[in-house]
């Protein structure tokens, strides 16, 4: 049904419209925030594929190029696969909205959200989850809960609701925030060291803003949902299953030995599933034996968890599992470590290169450099939990947990006129239980400071966990991997000694109350300091050195009109440096020239080829130069590469010469002289007997008329 309702978002309307476009959809939502419209669809298929345990939901965001009114680069000139960017924001929208469908809905569901126009003054993963709430909402999908989200922004001490693109790199702290009415659903955050205390407050804004959101939805809601039947076999199934095996699952699932209790899990899962292979059953009754497994293994989990006040590996609460570390054991990188946490461990590499190596980002919106020069990679290969499965490129999983871990380090890099390389991170996962992307924080920390990168601070990470059985609540410290399967939680915290770099929240459940949300920051900050002064252990201060391996990077300035001259007709005089040393060599138009070579005395040298080409004539200064032309009124001395000075017949001695010829100059004859004059034109007038004579007048003036003549016949014999 066709709606329309207007809601005011920190002093500015967003206008929400259902089924007004995409009517053969399920839902649709089209939302205008300013110049910025945005549709949202939302789609199921009618029913759950047979033998299915798993709900399939698919969410994509595009941020279409004709939306900026711009045309994609590249060959094909249309839009291609997802950019990285179009990856982080579905995954945004995918997060919030996966925990408030109804448990046992198995059907394929599709949520697709389109950017159709562009002006920069929001963000759009806090639209695209308003429009995603809106549309499934407003279906027949059984989703009924209204989800609203905002971006908070802290600069100089203030909150800034829903910051711009443009103003995103002048905030202190930026908070992503989803949730419902009363409860947090998903949140993130970055930026320089914040407290927990900035955090929370900013929490506050954003919870009020996203409640009238959410309010205002009410009456977007469709009472005709899709009606999940109750499958009395599935029931009978699990009922059977938790009166057999219930004690054995629970001894097995509470094995402290990992091996062991692997092994015991194999055991039970043999003895349930093999009758029923060698009975030849249909798929869709194995898939009611698999979510019965699953669903008593959740049961008997989290039930025993709570009441034992223990976890299955042994530990407290808010025990970190045991850390080890390791430096530079790959000898030809510029950096490595790894880094290990229980059963989890991560190896770090860092690569060092120039601005030619930076990453050229072809995004929908202009910042002020579109080149990224910190790139962290994360990579997750199925031996890593001991599987079997094709090696390809970064999916989404990949690229959500290599950006978190950027985030938490970035802000803690040298600025590029400290450090003017570009940084490449790596973290290959050797093995996981859990907690990967945190263990990569602190791996490519150590890396990092392994290479002598000067970074301002370490910074390590936590994930956190939560069991909530009825009134009972367990806020586990450095989840594993059953914790995070079958925990309703997975909050992880990054930071320095001083505050908080980065912040990332998933829950399974409705929402999280203030009790949990404090009691988890407080634990986490002791689990962080914790983890600090492990890795301060194996290193406390970046290393001094860079590694003889990677490049070395000279910095220098030249007059930008001089520019012209490095790079050379057709870019000759550059392409030429660059052959002959092996060098790479960049220039901006401010005249910052940046030389990468493989060492600094390499290095050294050209930059001193490069002060040879750009150098500029000063006043006053002696030069060493060759005779490259005698005329009758003078000399034509080149002081240094490009540059030739005249040397009048009046400069060239004390005494008087009436006829040059006379004298004994010769082509290629090396001269000291000094500059006396630039004019307008940078035409410059140098003398030899200001050299020989110091204390002697200057005698350029004395017959102006004579110069302008001599001038004007060099002139003409040029033009002839």
């Amino acid at each position: 049904m066709k709606k329309s309702i207007e809601i005011d978002v920190g002093g500015e309307t967003l206008k929400i419209e259902t089924q007004r476009w995409a009517k053969q959809s399920n839902g649709s939502a089209l939302l205008t925030f300013k110049d910025n419209v945005m549709l949202v669809t939302a789609n199921m298929k009618d029913e759950a594929r047979e033998g299915q345990d798993f709900f399939p939901l698919t969410v994509d965001l595009r941020e279409n190029n004709y939306a900026a009114g711009k045309i994609p680069g590249g060959f094909f000139k249309r839009e291609g696969k997802p950019s990285e960017r179009e990856v982080l924001l579905s995954r945004m929208i995918d997060r919030p909205i996966r925990p408030l469908f109804p448990e046992g809905f198995l059907n394929e569901t599709q949520v697709i959200a389109l950017v159709l126009s562009a002006d920069f003054s929001i963000d759009y993963d806090s639209l695209g989850i308003i429009g995603a709430s809106v549309a499934l909402i407003s279906s027949t999908i059984p989703f009924s809960t209204p989800l609203a989200a905002v971006k908070i922004g802290r600069r100089e001490g203030k909150f800034v609701i829903n910051p711009g693109l443009e103003e995103l790199g002048e905030m202190e702290m930026i908070l992503q925030v989803a949730g419902t009415e009363k409860d947090v659903v998903m949140l993130e955050a970055r930026g320089k060291e914040f407290g927990e205390d900035i955090f929370k407050e900013g929490l506050i804004v954003a919870q009020e803003i996203i409640s009238n959101i959410c309010a205002a939805q009410q009456e977007l809601i469709n009472p005709d949902k899709f009606e999940m039947e109750e499958d009395a076999e599935a029931k009978e199934i699990f009922n059977s299953i938790k009166e057999k095996y219930e004690d054995k699952l629970r001894d097995a699932i509470f094995t402290i030995d990992r091996d062991e209790r692997k092994t015991k899990t194999k055991e039970i899962n043999n003895e349930i599933f093999d009758p029923l292979k060698e009975a030849e059953e249909d798929t869709a009754k194995i898939g009611k034996y698999k979510a019965a497994v699953h669903h008593l293994e959740y049961e008997v989990f989290r039930k025993t968890l709570v009441e034992r006040k223990k976890r299955n590996d042994g530990r407290d609460f808010d025990k970190v599992r045991d850390i080890s570390i390791e430096l530079g054991i790959l000898p030809r990188v510029h950096g490595s470590a790894v880094f290990t946490r229980g059963e989890t461990q991560a190896l770090s590499t860092v690569t060092l290169g120039s601005e030619d190596d930076a990453q050229r980002m072809d995004m929908l919106y202009a910042t002020d450099s579109p080149f990224r020069k910190f790139m962290l990679h994360y990579n997750f290969p199925p031996f890593s939990v001991g599987e079997v499965s094709f090696l390809r490129g970064a999916g989404r999983r990949e690229i959500g947990h290599g950006s978190l871990a950027q985030r938490s380090i970035e802000s803690v890099l040298p600025t590029e006129d400290k450090f003017p390389y570009t940084i490449r991170v790596v973290s290959d996962i050797l093995e996981s239980n859990g907690s990967s992307s945190m263990a990569t924080v602190c791996g490519s920390v150590l890396a990092l400071m392994d290479a002598g990168v000067p970074i301002d601070a370490p910074v390590a990470g936590i994930a956190m966990g939560l069991i909530k059985e009825g009134d009972e609540i367990a806020v586990l410290t450095d989840i594993a991997g059953y914790e995070d399967h079958f925990g309703d939680m997975d909050f992880k915290i990054t930071g320095t000694e001083n505050g908080i770099t980065a912040i990332q929240l998933d829950i399974k459940i409705d929402g999280l109350s203030d009790e949990i949300i404090d009691k988890t920051l407080e634990d986490a900050k002791k689990a962080r300091l914790f983890i600090l002064e492990e890795m301060k252990k194996a290193i406390a201060e970046p290393a001094e050195k860079l590694s003889e391996y990677a490049p070395v990077i000279l910095v220098m300035n030249i007059n930008p009109e001089k520019i012209k001259d490095l790079i050379g007709p057709g870019g000759k005089t550059i392409k030429g440096l660059t052959a002959e040393y092996n060098v790479k060599i960049n220039s901006e138009d401010d005249g910052k020239v940046t030389i990468a070579a493989a060492n600094k005395e390499i290095g050294e040298k050209v930059k001193e080829r490069i002060i040879e080409i750009t150098q500029v004539a000063v006043m006053g200064k002696i030069y060493k130069g060759k005779i490259t032309r005698i005329e009758d009124y003078g000399l034509f001395v080149e002081i240094f590469r490009g540059t030739t000075g005249l040397c009048h017949i009046s400069e060239l001695s004390n005494k008087r010469i009436a006829n040059i010829q006379d004298e004994n100059f010769r082509l290629g004859q090396e001269m000291e002289v000094k500059v006396i004059g630039i004019d307008k034109e940078n035409k410059v007038k140098v003398s030899k007997k200001a050299v020989d004579s110091p204390s002697a007048p200057p005698a350029h003036n004395r017959d102006r008329n004579r110069d302008r003549d001599h001038r004007d016949r060099d002139r003409g014999r040029r033009n002839s």
